[in-house]
């Protein structure tokens, strides 16, 4: 890591506080080799790219860029025990350095961000140095974006079927149902009917145009116990803009305990979703169980369809059904209430047209992709005219 060896002082004060600034109006270029390192506020209002040096943030004091034109540094370090805030946004286009102290942007205003264009590269980010805001980059498939808050770093990686024109994420510790950062609520209530809990803690707000996976964290903040005691139970899940609603993006690899782990979503289009976060499925696996059903299709609308509603946990489930003599009588693959009381299946069935008999039918269930299978009676009572 190289860190600055002489500062430039060119020094003009803000008429807003008796803070100093360099206020930089046109002309300035640094070319390959050059290092310039602030210890006060840079004020941009003039194209400042094509850069080839190093800019740095240095000291205690509290910094920040501002000014009417988004700079395009080459390589940045920042070294500033207090951070330094972004009232524009502000590029990268080789490598930053994150020695000490947050590039801060107010969450609230998405169109404030640290950008990473193309192939630049970021090391060196740490609990007390990453990006506290929204952190941008251009042109990549793969990329692993050093996002935080004030106290943590907790990146989010993404990874695209192709390259992503531009992608942007920011990461808040924030209540959904209350966030500070946003106009719009994100009630926990509001959810697919296979969701049992939303974390009340912490999300990460994530644009992208390319279908894409994620794999973000948990840790001791993130009181996942609250959500499950199995983490095999947990998904990733986000808030629909179109449904406004809580919808799951899956788990295609999860890992961890109570107090640390990852998890890695399916498939899904960022864009489609205003945040994401981690959730848990509606009944956890040891306690999922299914009742025994009593079955009447009479046609006065109560009880005319088996229904179990449990089969909408599961896209690869198969419902069989058998008389008391172990005859297979109904059988159905991906079962959406389809049995009232006939039977389905072409064998020694008698008058199968008709209905079957009324009786005690015993019924084996099985969810293939969630590795359960269940047993259990339904009592099918046949109307008589």
């Amino acid at each position: 890591m190289k860190y600055l060896h002489y500062i430039l002082f060119i020094l003009f004060g803000l008429a807003s506080n008796a803070q100093t600034a360099l206020n930089h109006t046109g002309g300035m270029q640094l070319h390959d080799g050059a290092e310039v390192g602030f210890h006060t506020n840079f004020i941009n209002n003039a194209p400042f790219d094509q850069n080839l040096g190093l800019v740095g943030f240095y000291g205690s004091r509290f910094l920040n860029i501002q000014g009417t034109v988004s700079p395009i540094f080459y390589d940045f370090e920042i070294f500033a025990s207090s951070g330094v805030t972004l009232n524009i946004a502000a590029n990268a286009t080789n490598n930053v350095n994150f020695v000490a102290g947050d590039i801060m942007t107010q969450k609230s205003l998405e169109d404030i961000y640290f950008g990473l264009l193309d192939n630049a590269m970021h090391n060196g980010e740490s609990n007390m140095s990453k990006v506290n805001g929204y952190a941008l980059m251009t042109n990549q498939q793969t990329y692993q974006f050093p996002i935080g808050d004030e106290f943590q770093l907790r990146p989010l990686i993404l990874n695209s079927n192709s390259v992503n024109l531009t992608a942007k994420c920011a990461y808040f510790f924030e209540n959904p149902n209350a966030p500070l950062s946003f106009t719009q609520t994100f009630d926990t209530e509001d959810k697919d009917r296979q969701l049992s809990l939303i974390n009340t803690h912490e999300f990460w707000r994530l644009e992208g145009s390319v279908l894409s996976t994620v794999t973000i964290s948990w840790n001791n903040r993130s009181a996942i116990d609250a959500l499950t005691e199995v983490t095999e139970n947990l998904l990733v899940v986000g808030w629909s803009k179109a449904e406004q609603k809580w919808h799951i993006l899956g788990n295609s690899a999860v890992s961890g305990d109570a107090e640390n782990g990852i998890i890695t979503s399916e498939e899904f289009l960022p864009d489609d979703y205003e945040i994401i976060t981690i959730g848990s499925l509606l009944v956890p696996q040891d306690r999922l169980t299914i009742d025994n059903f009593y079955l009447s299709p009479n046609g006065d609308g109560i009880n005319d369809v088996l229904v179990i509603e449990e089969l909408a946990l599961s896209s690869q489930n198969e419902l069989k059904l058998y008389d008391r003599n172990g005859l297979l009588v109904f059988r159905q693959e991906n079962y959406t209430n389809e049995f009232a009381g006939i039977s389905n299946i072409d064998n020694n069935v008698i008058q199968r047209d008709a209905g079957l008999p009324s009786g005690i039918y015993f019924y084996i269930v099985n969810m293939y992709d969630l590795g359960y299978e269940f047993q259990g009676f339904l009592y099918l009572a046949q109307p008589t005219y």
